[in-house]
């Protein structure tokens, strides 16, 4: 008899002991001026330089990772800014030069997407369009669940609604977007028939030991 109330109490710690807490949908914060930070990249294209034009990394003092722009700090300011320092070098070779400055911001885009990876973007780029350059979502990716990871905070945001794929969703440098797994009825199958085959055999076990 005592081996029954035993098992009755393992049966007890093998099920749930509350409910889940559900993770809250919450629209992240209105994006304040994007800037450039170190590992991000600077595409610059001086007309009739080659020299000068080409794709840079930022560096991790907040220059450009070139010879000749080493000392133009890009970083901690807006991205209209970083043109006019640009223009400030440049015209110090050359009087009115003409050039284009594009940045692209360092993105994660990972989970059930299907070429996780980290890319190099523009700032106009959506968190819609990030997930569409890296391939779009898996059968079993949830557009209306999609993870930002930005500035230490988490947010979950959902793509199917129009107001959060447009100019108001757009990426910033450093952010991380997951998008989550769809869960089906079977994916719960397998742990809840090993933890009731264990528990079976516990009080196979224990009844056993109690007649002996």
């Amino acid at each position: 008899m005592k081996g029954f109330f035993v098992a009755l109490m393992l049966i007890g710690l093998c099920r749930p002991t509350g409910t889940a807490r559900a993770q809250t949908a919450v629209q992240p914060a209105a994006a304040t001026a994007n800037s450039l930070n170190p590992g991000d990249v600077l595409r610059i294209t001086v007309w009739r330089k080659p020299e000068l034009s080409g794709e840079f990394i930022i560096a991790t003092d907040g220059t450009v990772s070139h010879p000749l722009y080493r000392n133009v700090r890009v970083t901690g300011i807006p991205l209209p800014a970083v043109e006019t320092r640009i223009r400030d070098f440049l015209g110090t070779l050359e009087e009115n030069p003409q050039f284009v400055v594009e940045p692209l911001l360092r993105v994660s885009v990972a989970g059930e997407v299907r070429q996780p990876n980290l890319y190099n973007l523009r700032p106009e780029t959506s968190l819609a369009q990030a997930v569409a350059v890296a391939g779009g979502t898996t059968e079993r990716g949830r557009r209306d669940r999609v993870m930002l990871i930005r500035d230490n905070r988490e947010a979950i945001v959902n793509l199917r609604k129009p107001d959060q794929t447009g100019a108001g969703m757009l990426i910033r440098s450093g952010d991380q977007v997951v998008v989550e797994r769809e869960s089906r009825p079977w994916d719960t199958v397998g742990p809840v028939v090993s933890i009731l085959g264990a528990t079976a055999a516990i009080v196979s076990v224990i009844l056993y030991n109690g007649r002996r």
